[in-house]
């Protein structure tokens, strides 16, 4: 994977172009924890989980509400995506207490693979390509500053004697790793810790 297809040095400036690659990163990272065995997976599978925590993060405090705003049929829209986020969050946590050497584990990452990927095509139908349509770069590129903060924390491979300081900022339990992501977001766009800018 190259420089410009880690979060951490995208350069792309368009929120919808910045969350749909990151799309294409958490297919592949689910196929690397598929790959992997023992230590790796483990490595792997909180790679994932990092990734996961802030994309959805930044969707729910940057994307959803702008698309609830500018979207025909917004409310509906985004309400649908909590709900298979909300499910993603259910399923998510549940691995998280698992061991991933486990056949359960496998079945379960499998469940997970499947509605995270029926999820993100339901995005870019749904929701994504509207507020393209309906959003000028400007808004867009505005949006994309809270993303960038939080696609920082985390880093989809492994950096030797880097990932000390921004792992410890995402550890713990995927709740745990949203909640850290919500406010390193809600700093980046200047908003308050009610969510109001």
């Amino acid at each position: 994977m190259d420089r410009q297809s880690r979060p951490e040095t995208m350069r792309e400036n368009d929120v919808i172009d910045l969350l749909t690659q990151q799309h294409v990163l958490i297919r592949e990272l689910f196929d690397e924890v598929d790959r992997c065995q023992g230590e790796q997976r483990k490595e792997a599978f909180s790679r994932l989980v990092r990734l996961l925590a802030v994309h959805e993060t930044a969707e729910e405090e940057i994307v959803h509400p702008y698309a609830r705003r500018k979207l025909v049929g917004g409310d509906t829209i985004v309400d649908n995506r909590l709900q298979e986020e909300e499910e993603a969050k259910e399923m998510l946590s549940r691995l998280d207490d698992m061991d991933v050497t486990t056949p359960e584990f496998s079945q379960e990452l499998e469940r997970l693979r499947a509605a995270v990927f029926a999820h993100a095509a339901a995005e870019e139908r749904y929701e994504f390509s509207e507020l393209k349509a309906s959003t000028s770069e400007g808004e867009r590129k505005a949006m994309a500053v809270g993303v960038k903060a939080a696609e920082a924390m985390a880093p989809t491979h492994p950096h030797p004697g880097v990932e000390s300081a921004t792992a410890n900022v995402l550890m713990g339990t995927p709740i745990a790793m949203m909640d850290r992501a919500r406010d390193v977001i809600r700093k980046a766009m200047g908003k308050s810790e009610s969510g109001e800018g």
